[in-house]
C-alpha cells in the first residue's frame, strides 16, 4: 500500500438547492435528491485511488445494506477493505445532506451509528500493516477516540516510523489546543480548515493559530480557508495559496477531503510542499462542481490538467 486511511464512510443522500424555509413548508421541490457516498476517509481513499494511488482503508461498519453498498462502492474504486470491521448489529451511517444555493451544505447524522463508533481497538491491530504515509482523516468524528485514545494511537503510528496526517472536525466537547497537545506533538501534517482551528483556539486569527500550531509541535500545517485558498505553514516558511476557480460551485461537499488526498498524492510523489498545496488545491475545485462528494475527481488525467492549467 502507498497510503493508510482511518476513518469513516457513509451513505449520503444529498437533497438540493434548500433553504432556511425548508423546515415551514409541508412539501418543497428541489433540483436534486440524489443518493451517493461520503464520510471523510472513504472520500480520501476512493480520490487517492483514481489518483493511482495503492489505498488502504481502516474503519468500522456494520453488517446491514447500506455497510455492504459502502464496501462494494470502495471495492469497486480499487481502495482495500480487508482491515475494515464488520460489526453485526451496528446501524451504518447514512448522512442526509442539505445543500443550498451557493454549495455550502448541512449535515442530518445519526449518532447511534457506525459514524460515532470507531474505536482505537479497531485500528490498533493494523498498525504493522500500514503504508508508510497515515491519514487520520477525522478527528473528534468519533467520540471513542478521545485525547487518550488519539495520543496512544498516534505514538504508536509514529514509533514505527510512519508519517501521519491529521484532518479535523469540529470539536464537539469544547477540547481545545491546550488539551491536544499531547496529541498534536506526533502529527506530521495537521489540515484543519480556519473555522476547525478557530474553534480550538478561541481566536479567528489564521497567522496567530497557525504559530499556535506549530508551537505545539506540528512540524507542517495546511490550514483550508474554501474560496480563499490555504495558508501552509512549516517551521519559518509560510505560503499562501489561492484556491483553484471554477465556473460555478454547485456542492462543497468533500471538498476538503479531495483537498486532503490531492496533498497526501503529491507529498507521496516527493514534490515540495507549495506544489502538494496548489495541487490539493485543484484536485478540491474538481469535487465542487460537480453534485457528490468526489464524482467529479474522476482521475488523475482530469486534476493534472486542472493543475496544469491553474499554476500557470
Amino acid at each position: 500500500m502507498d497510503i493508510s486511511i482511518i476513518g469513516t464512510g457513509v451513505v449520503d443522500v444529498l437533497v438540493g438547492n434548500v433553504d432556511e424555509k425548508i423546515f415551514s413548508r409541508g412539501s418543497t421541490p428541489v433540483d436534486f435528491v440524489t443518493s451517493s457516498f461520503g464520510g471523510d476517509a472513504l472520500n480520501q481513499a476512493v480520490v487517492l485511488s483514481r489518483l493511482g494511488k495503492r489505498v488502504q482503508w481502516i474503519n468500522k461498519v456494520g453488517d446491514d445494506d447500506a455497510g455492504q453498498r459502502i464496501l462494494r462502492y470502495a471495492s469497486d474504486n480499487g481502495v482495500d477493505v480487508s482491515r475494515v470491521t464488520i460489526q453485526p448489529g451496528l446501524p451504518t451511517g447514512i448522512t442526509i445532506v442539505l445543500v443550498d444555493a451557493s454549495g455550502e451544505r448541512r449535515f442530518l447524522t445519526n449518532p447511534r451509528s457506525s459514524l460515532r463508533k470507531l474505536a482505537i481497538e479497531d485500528i490498533l491491530p493494523h498498525v504493522d500493516d500500514m503504508a508508510k504515509i497515515v491519514s487520520f482523516a477525522g478527528m473528534f468524528i468519533s467520540p471513542l477516540l478521545d485525547i487518550p485514545s488519539m495520543e496512544k494511537l498516534f505514538s504508536r503510528i509514529k514509533s514505527s516510523g510512519r508519517t501521519l496526517a491529521v484532518d479535523m472536525k469540529n470539536p464537539k466537547h469544547g477540547e481545545t489546543l491546550s488539551d491536544l497537545s499531547g496529541v498534536i506533538k506526533h502529527v506530521d501534517y495537521f489540515l484543519p480548515n480556519e473555522t476547525e482551528l478557530a474553534a480550538l483556539t478561541g481566536s479567528t486569527d489564521v497567522d496567530e493559530n497557525i504559530s499556535a500550531l506549530l508551537a505545539c509541535g506540528v512540524k507542517c500545517a495546511v490550514v483550508k480557508r474554501g474560496g480563499k485558498g490555504c495558508v501552509l505553514a512549516c517551521g519559518d516558511e509560510r505560503h499562501e495559496i489561492s484556491a483553484c476557480s471554477v465556473a460555478k460551485v454547485v456542492d462543497t461537499t468533500g471538498a476538503g477531503d479531495s483537498f486532503a488526498a490531492g496533498f497526501l498524492f503529491a507529498l507521496s510523489e516527493g514534490w515540495s510542499l507549495v506544489e502538494c498545496a496548489k495541487f490539493a488545491s485543484a484536485t478540491a475545485s474538481c469535487s465542487v462542481d460537480t453534485v457528490g462528494a468526489v464524482t467529479g475527481v474522476t482521475s488523475l488525467a482530469k486534476v493534472s490538467a486542472r493543475y496544469e492549467t491553474y499554476s500557470r
